[in-house]
């Protein structure tokens, strides 16, 4: 049984896990770290990591970036294995990612969902066929209309994760809108909508003559994130030091 401190467990993210959590056999959250005491757990709950006093193998972290910092120090001093879920870290704070990493073991993924990163693996099988082949490569993200950013960070890991199989590499690009021309070979184009309360939709085109290849995944609820970020921590628990992402967690064998 691998026991999680939850950090930010009243959060949306932090209940959404805690449900998750109670359903699984195999994890349970033993302690829950936040300010906001105004939420009911089946576990004891402390204002910050330094505070608490129950034993843990492993972090799971959905809070703000503003508690990273004091995380991050409590974690490599216990030498406590952390599954990083926070988004929007500075430069400064992803620097101290990689030296926390050196002490403890740090999991962190652009995006948490088992189903993104095994598309990110398939993508890269596909791109080693299609690319060479002279296909062009499209990936077009939905969010909803609370999303700030464009293209979404998921979107820029799928990109990534095709362009790491190819040399030389593709450029993307965001807005064909500024400049009347005709689309170049070595490019990723990426398109961002927003729209009512869809979740995420990321899907990938590799267009080519007279065919097109068609990868899709839908997330219909943030429960996906949860599940992959329990099943993060499952694997951390027990890991050396080191940093470690969502591609470590899938296994082929």
């Amino acid at each position: 049984m691998v026991r999680i401190i939850m950090h930010g467990c009243n959060g949306k993210m932090g209940q959404v896990i805690t449900r998750l959590a109670a359903e699984d056999e195999e994890c349970q959250i033993v302690a829950g770290i936040d300010t906001y005491q105004g939420i009911e757990n089946t576990y004891p709950v402390f204002d910050s990591l330094e505070e608490c006093t129950v034993e843990g193998d492993v972090v799971i972290d959905f809070s703000n970036a503003g508690a990273v910092d004091g995380l991050l120090k409590c974690c490599r001093s216990r030498k406590l294995p952390v599954v990083l879920c926070t988004t929007g870290l500075s430069e400064e704070q992803l620097q101290r990612v990689e030296e926390a990493s050196r002490e403890t073991a740090v999991l962190k993924s652009a995006n948490m969902s088992l189903g993104i990163n095994l598309l990110m693996r398939l993508l890269q099988d596909a791109a080693k066929v299609l690319a060479p082949a002279g296909y062009d490569i499209e990936i077009v993200e939905k969010h909803h209309n609370k999303k700030v950013d464009a293209p979404s960070g998921t979107a820029l890991a799928l990109a990534d994760a095709i362009n790491e199989t190819q040399k030389p590499k593709y450029v993307y690009c965001f807005d064909r809108s500024q400049e009347r021309r005709p689309r170049e070979k070595m490019e990723i184009g990426i398109s961002a909508v927003r729209g009512g309360t869809i979740v995420g939709e990321h899907e990938v085109l590799f267009a080519g003559e007279d065919e097109v290849i068609e990868f899709k995944h839908t997330a219909y609820s943030k429960a996906v994130f949860g599940k992959g970020a329990l099943e993060a921590a499952k694997f951390l628990a027990g890991k050396p030091a080191g940093r470690y992402d969502m591609s470590d967690v899938i296994s082929f064998s």
